[in-house]
């Protein structure tokens, strides 16, 4: 988090939250009461300033005050650094995936050390080369094509995506229980107050 931020917020600790203002889409843009942003800077001091609280809502500290954002599917989207790695919208180079899921729609999400994220769609089929059957091998190009749908279909298949030295097992997930599993909320609301009435 910038300095000036962490400044901000120790000078005014109880700026109200805002909510409904900020967004994310599918392939990592952020939107600002749904007009996208463009500008560079911008998307950069979002990016750096960006996180979760414990209740798993994401948001953006804008100087004192926390703007939380909805997620199209994600709190995260995922890039492929061609033949070698994972970058997340935010420029963060993913060293580590934990768990490994795939939606009906295809939508492959990453448990990441840094969040969950989704794999932007443009870069699903440069995936291929990580992906291996149960014994560890690259299945030929049908067979995985087979077993991706079978996935995709719901079934769990045995297939592996390997990455940073270890594999984790890609398996079925619908995207309704995504959230829950992976530990976010895509459209945060504030928290009941200590103390209210119910």
């Amino acid at each position: 988090m910038d300095d000036s931020v962490l400044r901000a917020m120790a000078r005014w600790p109880n700026v109200p939250a805002a909510f409904g203002w900020l967004s994310l889409d599918m392939r990592g843009r952020w939107l600002l009461r749904q007009e996208r942003v463009g500008n560079a800077r911008l998307i950069e001091f979002i990016g750096r300033n960006y996180g979760s609280d414990a209740s798993g809502r994401w948001f953006f500290q804008n100087g004192p005050q926390r703007v939380f954002a909805t997620l199209a599917y994600a709190p995260l989207v995922l890039r492929l650094v061609p033949g070698q790695y994972l970058i997340t919208h935010t420029a963060k180079v993913v060293r580590v995936i934990s768990s490994a899921w795939m939606d009906r729609e295809g939508i492959v999400t990453l448990h990441t050390e840094h969040g969950a994220g989704t794999v932007d769609d443009r870069d699903i089929e440069s995936l291929a080369p990580w992906i291996s059957d149960a014994t560890g091998r690259r299945p030929p190009e049908d067979l995985l094509t087979e077993l991706l749908e079978s996935t995709q279909e719901g079934r769990d298949c045995g297939i592996r995506l390997r990455y940073g030295g270890r594999a984790v097992a890609l398996r079925p997930l619908p995207a309704d229980e995504t959230p829950n599993r992976l530990g976010f909320v895509r459209i945060p609301r504030p928290l009941p107050e200590k103390g209210a009435d119910c």
